[in-house]
């Protein structure tokens, strides 16, 4: 058996492969619901195979949202929405994660494909950003410095949605830590300058992200696996380096994390990122040796025969496929006739299954 299709059970959670859905945001919701259309993304990639079909960045609260039209999971119907995606994804074998985002400095801003670009103001539907200092991501709109109440409101937002994701149905939560999105921020030097409690030195600048991971993990049941998504480098001289991110999750294993998914990037403009096949499995590799943590490795992974390269060697126990997967929602499905493995394939599809 290829170890891209053996299973791996985090806590109460069996996975069947080690094939994960990364988030990846649809800017296709309305007043933060989900609709048919992330019910059809979602679900063709469980029917496709995969292990673990995680959410786009699910807004905690809607000054968190990126974009107007971000999904979001602080109300009642966006609750019950996500209810009835949960119930086809786990339907077809699959488990179904959440994750928990605050969009910080880089909120209410026009989803990509709008040609307006940038901030998005009060006029058309925008709002104030927040961060942990007043400094803008390159030319958006300068948020505003969270005061301590601030920054209580967005402990208590992210317990509330990891309490409506439990109600809704969902196997996982993953924190989004990563892409210069909230959490990030105070994370970094670049674009946290507080001189309080939660700025300053190491400490000092991870108390907010631990403070979230303790107060989630301590509603979550304790059954379900809890995920923490990692900028490894901020890609910027005097930025958030991979050796940070290894101290970092030593702090999140201690506090329950029970896997590191190793993105990079997005805090800065002026990043400077070598980008080739597989750039950022070392930073997965570096986590698992040096915190003693399961990590996944996300990035330009592809083909079948390298994500299996990628668990051969050590680097990571789950591989994250994004834009390949949009390319090939079955993808998991082709790679295990590739690797000569049998793939979890639906009984109505099983007249095409490779012989």
């Amino acid at each position: 058996m290829p170890l891209l299709f053996e299973p791996l059970t985090l806590r109460g959670t069996t996975l069947r492969n080690r094939i994960v859905v990364s988030p990846m945001c649809e800017y296709s919701a309305v007043d933060g619901v989900p609709n048919d259309w992330h019910l059809v993304h979602l679900g063709s990639r469980a029917v496709g195979g995969a292990a673990l079909v995680l959410t786009e960045a699910a807004a905690v609260s809607s000054e968190g949202r990126i974009s107007p039209q971000d999904a979001g999971i602080w109300s009642d119907e966006q609750e019950k929405a996500w209810s009835r995606i949960t119930a086809f994804v786990t339907s077809q074998g699959a488990a179904v994660g959440v994750q928990l985002a605050h969009a910080g400095r880089k909120a209410s801003t026009y989803r990509p494909w709008d040609p307006r670009g940038g901030t998005v103001p009060a006029g058309d539907g925008g709002w104030q950003a927040v961060a942990p200092s007043a400094l803008a991501f390159g030319r958006y709109a300068v948020p505003a410095e969270l005061d301590h109440d601030g920054i209580d409101k967005v402990v208590a937002d992210f317990v509330a949605a990891t309490r409506r994701a439990e109600r809704a149905g969902f196997d996982v939560v993953e924190l989004h830590g990563a892409h210069g999105y909230l959490l990030h921020t105070f994370c970094s030097p670049l674009s946290n300058h507080r001189t309080d409690e939660y700025g300053g030195d190491f400490a000092n600048r991870v108390r907010l992200p631990l403070r979230v991971v303790e107060a989630v993990r301590a509603v979550w049941p304790t059954d379900k696996p809890l995920l923490y998504r990692v900028s490894a480098s901020d890609w910027v001289e005097g930025g958030w380096t991979s050796q940070d991110t290894v101290e970092l999750s030593v702090l999140l294993r201690e506090r329950g994390v029970d896997l590191v998914d190793c993105s990079s990037g997005g805090l800065d403009p002026d990043q400077q990122i070598t980008i080739g096949p597989g750039y950022q499995v070392p930073f997965a590799a570096a986590v698992r040796s040096g915190a003693g943590i399961p990590t996944g490795a996300v990035g330009m992974i592809t083909s079948p025969e390298q994500a299996e390269a990628v668990l051969a060697d050590g680097a990571a126990d789950v591989v994250l496929l994004a834009r390949e997967l949009l390319r090939d929602p079955y993808w998991p499905l082709h790679a295990a006739a590739a690797l000569g493995a049998d793939g979890p394939w639906p009984q109505q599809y099983e007249r095409a299954r490779p012989a």
